[in-house]
């Protein structure tokens, strides 16, 4: 590759990672208001995930067919025009916020989000290998990691802006009244980003990445355990991760909990989402060209700075922020453990899966704001699992690498699941004891990291 591309081009293609985090977080502040606009259980209001990440999985097995069957498209029209043609697909669904809106509908603004998914689908079968392809490959996933840092700025500052928008100063928030007018404004301002980022790309000089290995038919992909198992554990993985924070609103109304509403969540929403990006930017320090002395001060500095951020954006939208006081030793604690996980993938991932698990036992045993922030902290433990339970799957798959790949995308479909399977459990049970879910999750996680604890040795 021509090495004059790497820097100008990563970042803008890294930049792309921010509009996926934007819109999925953003879904934590859209649930509860679709919820009391059209009168919903919790169990109806996760269609809102359904719809989104659903979209990833239909949209990765129509891309799996259509290359098993007819050739891999993408390697005909190459990468740059794919990602083009993903921007500008949710593009179109921005736009079907407009009708929605006007006409109350519940299924159109479902369909919008779904149309955006699927342009996020294959922006990102297409973003990963151009992240990848840029520079060093032994630093692949460390840039892939600081593409996830920029991904979690958009899931933490999504929630703010949409709720500023929708609800003003959460000190002084406006009465809902009925109107979901005001989701026009983003939905234009992302429609109008999307055909920018588009046109810039169709104008920039980007390389033609395209993958030249013949895609295997068959099969053959499924005859190993590690990616038959991590499509589940990538299932599980994106499911809890969102499931958390996706159900999160009638959790924070009970009153032993905090008795709050859904027009004042927005930075405990926003909190969740920078905990995984304090963690994703800790994963990214090896990308700086700098001593290992340098690089270890910048994994406890860089997490600091990531609170901060957090910390900063949820202070001028007006939120109480000295609750995040009471999380400090959380992010402490989740620092400590990842930095001692080293670089062992299943090392890492077995460690913080089952210090997730714990930490979900003792939210659902306390009350308040312990019982809170365990559930958050959460995000934090999450935040370096998909490059893990990635590695241990795609290990030793030979030629049938792009395929298993193609494969653990699909199972983003967690994400379409699993909430709504914890929003039935709220619905018949409470809020609370729904998070029995998140515990049987990071236990699956934490046995297929103990089953594969030798693969990297194979």
């Amino acid at each position: 590759m021509n090495k004059t591309y790497s820097k100008h081009a990563l970042y803008f293609i890294i930049s792309i990672f921010f509009f996926w985090g934007f819109i999925a977080a953003s879904n934590g502040i859209l649930i509860p208001l679709f919820k009391d606009k059209f009168h919903l259980t919790q169990f109806q209001s996760q269609f809102v995930d359904l719809a989104f990440y659903m979209a990833y999985g239909i949209g990765s097995l129509v891309y799996y067919l259509s290359s098993i069957s007819k050739g891999d498209f993408l390697n005909k029209i190459g990468y740059k025009k794919g990602l083009i043609l993903g921007l500008l697909i949710s593009a179109v669904g921005a736009l079907v916020f407009i009708p929605a809106v006007k006409f109350d509908s519940y299924g159109l603004l479902l369909a919008a989000l779904f149309i955006i998914g699927l342009g996020f689908a294959l922006q990102q079968i297409v973003a990963n290998p151009f992240v990848i392809n840029f520079g060093d490959v032994s630093k692949s996933s460390q840039r892939l990691n600081l593409a996830g840092g920029v991904n979690s700025f958009g899931t933490t500052i999504g929630p703010v802006i949409l709720s500023y928008i929708l609800f003003g100063k959460i000190d002084s928030p406006k009465a809902f009244d009925g109107n979901i007018s005001h989701i026009i404004i983003p939905a234009v301002i992302l429609f109008g980003l999307f055909v920018l980022s588009a046109l810039v790309l169709h104008f920039s000089n980007l390389p033609e990445i395209k993958n030249e290995e013949k895609t295997s038919s068959g099969s053959g992909v499924f005859k190993y355990p590690q990616l038959t198992l991590g499509m589940i554990a990538i299932f599980v993985y994106v499911g809890v991760e969102v499931t958390i924070v996706s159900n999160i609103a009638p959790f924070l109304a009970l009153k032993e909990i905090k008795g709050i509403d859904h027009t004042k969540i927005s930075h405990f929403v926003s909190l969740y989402w920078g905990s995984l990006m304090i963690g994703r930017l800790m994963g990214s320090v090896s990308v700086f060209k700098v001593s290992k002395n340098v690089q270890l001060g910048l994994k406890f500095l860089l997490p600091g700075l990531a609170f901060g951020l957090v910390y900063l954006v949820n202070y001028m939208r007006g939120s109480n922020v000295s609750d995040f006081n009471y999380y400090i030793p959380f992010v402490v604690a989740g620092v400590v453990l990842i930095h001692f996980s080293d670089k062992n993938a299943t090392k890492m991932l077995l460690y913080t899966s089952v210090a997730a698990m714990v930490m979900m036992i003792l939210g659902l045993n306390t009350k308040g704001d312990f019982a809170m922030f365990s559930f958050i902290s959460g995000g934090l433990f999450c935040s370096v699992m998909w490059p893990c339970i990635y590695t241990i799957a795609i290990s030793g798959l030979g030629k049938y690498v792009n395929q298993g790949s193609s494969m653990l995308i699909m199972m983003i479909i967690g994400g379409a699941i699993i909430p709504p399977l914890q929003g039935a459990l709220a619905d018949a049970t409470n809020p609370h004891f729904s998070y029995i879910v998140t515990v049987f999750c990071f236990a699956y996680l934490a046995w297929y990291a103990y089953r594969f604890k030798n693969i990297e040795a194979q």
